[in-house]
């Protein structure tokens, strides 16, 4: 089956459109034609029995019209047997003229036997003027001339043969220029047609010969109205997949970087534990092991909310939260770790506050879950961590505050940065780089400050509406 093309579509519709339309108007030149010249043959009629009558006025008798006849039969005779100039028309016109009472007073050769004027209807009922009559094999147009002062009628017809002849001619005459010329115009339009989408031609050879790894975008100048919107949607198709390809790529060098060691360090647990000498040691190995595989499952585990949190991954399901049920609810949670570090964990908001706002909740427990365990990872043993919600006109403002050593102003923007680590802690770096992309994510705006407790405050305003443009600001 052929494929459809663009190209012989549009020359079919072309070519299509050019023969109705030359057909439709053949027809009516044809038409045209056929009344024009039957206009001419019927004036030619009446102008040849106006002749007739003027030869019969002059008062001729019996003796002179029977000289004319005998005249007229002469020269159709000797024009015949001398094959003078005439023309084979000649033998398909004729006439007949009669006088007041009906006779027959004078014919031509090539005129009909029958009287045509009873065929007419007769003396009394034939009408002046135009008429058709059918005679054998032959339709003849014919003309009635009535001269009331001198008492003749005068009948000139000709066969109806002789106008089709001609009009045929005529019709395949003006008709033989459009039927050479329709290949022709197909020829030019097939051209004019390739001329025309020789720019779409040129974009699809371009297309078909990038590499496949080859994102980068169409340069194609100068470009068609038409076509720009189809290279800026492969352009904005091309931006898309070269950006999930660099984030598959960075997701993928991230996982290898940050699972390598952890791994090589549970195979040297379980080495030990295989290669342990008694029970108590094989125990510690297993236990160390145990937490290796702990910190690995938290890697993996950011690593994955990372990706999902990625540009276009995947659309946030935005509903009203209640950002201070939801701050209880994960403190809750993290209560039982802050206790067994001996750390004191508060939440302090206003109960009469305003804490709903439009949001998606698990990446906002995400973000509270990562702040407060960032603090409590640098917090020594005895710190204090509180996390304060406060509401503005149009925002709520979520603090985070720890007693641990704090984060210099110089070294804050890395802390957003993947896999960047600050002192001895066991995280992935990751913390702060999922609750820098969800508050993107949010439109809020996320700031690194001084803490009046001694440590790091990291403060997010949470817009009330949807999200708008994100900014962050390092203190």
């Amino acid at each position: 089956m052929l494929r459809p093309s663009i190209r012989n579509r549009t020359l079919l519709l072309v070519l299509c459109t050019l023969a109705i339309g030359l057909t439709l108007i053949a027809r009516q030149s044809y038409s045209d034609a056929r009344h024009e010249i039957e206009e001419l043959f019927d004036a030619q009629l009446a102008q040849s029995a106006r002749l007739l009558q003027g030869m019969l006025r002059s008062g001729m008798d019996a003796t002179g019209l029977g000289e004319l006849q005998a005249a007229l039969d002469e020269a159709v005779r000797y024009r015949h047997d001398a094959e003078l100039a005439g023309h084979a028309y000649e033998s398909k016109l004729g006439f007949q003229a009669y006088d007041g009472r009906g006779r027959l007073i004078l014919r031509s050769s090539s005129a009909p036997a029958q009287s045509l004027l009873e065929l007419l209807g007769g003396v009394g009922e034939a009408q002046a003027g135009f008429h058709d009559l059918r005679l054998g094999d032959f339709q003849w147009r014919l003309f009635l001339l009535d001269d009331v002062g001198d008492g003749l009628r005068i009948l000139v017809g000709e066969r109806d043969d002789v106008r089709g002849e001609l009009v045929g001619k005529i019709a395949r005459r003006s008709l033989l220029p459009d039927l050479l010329g329709l290949p022709l115009v197909a020829v030019l339009v097939w051209l004019a047609v390739g001329w025309g989408l020789r720019p779409l031609a040129r974009m699809a050879q371009l297309l078909r010969g990038r590499a496949a790894d080859d994102l980068s975008p169409l340069l194609l100048a100068p470009l068609p109205q038409e076509l720009e919107p189809v290279a800026a949607s492969l352009n904005r198709l091309l931006h898309q997949l070269n950006q999930l390809m660099a984030r598959e790529k960075r997701f993928i060098a991230d996982a290898a970087h940050e699972l390598r060691t952890p791994l090589a360090v549970l195979r040297i647990h379980a080495q030990n534990a295989l290669a342990a000498a008694d029970e108590a040691e094989r125990e510690r190995a297993l236990r160390l092991l145990i937490g290796g595989v702990d910190r690995t499952t938290r890697v993996v585990g950011q690593l994955l909310t990372l990706a999902r949190l990625e540009p276009e991954a995947q659309a946030l399901q935005r509903r009203p939260v209640d950002l201070a049920l939801l701050a209880r609810e994960t403190l809750a949670e993290l209560t039982p770790l802050a206790l067994s570090r001996d750390q004191e964990l508060t939440l302090e908001a206003d109960g009469a506050g305003e804490w709903r706002l439009t949001g998606d909740a698990a990446g906002l427990a995400t973000l509270l879950q990562n702040l407060v365990g960032n603090a409590l990872e640098y917090t020594p043993a005895g710190g204090r961590i509180q996390v304060s919600l406060r509401t503005l006109p149009d925002a709520v403002l979520l603090e985070v505050d720890d007693s641990g050593p704090g984060v210099p102003a110089e070294q804050r923007p890395q802390l957003l940065e993947r896999f960047f680590r600050l002192g001895g802690g066991e995280g992935a770096g990751l913390g702060l780089a999922i609750v820098a992309r969800i508050a993107e994510l949010h439109g809020a705006e996320l700031e690194l400050l001084d803490s009046p407790l001694g440590g790091l405050r990291v403060a997010v305003r949470f817009p009330r509406g949807n999200a708008a443009a994100p900014s962050l600001s390092l203190g």
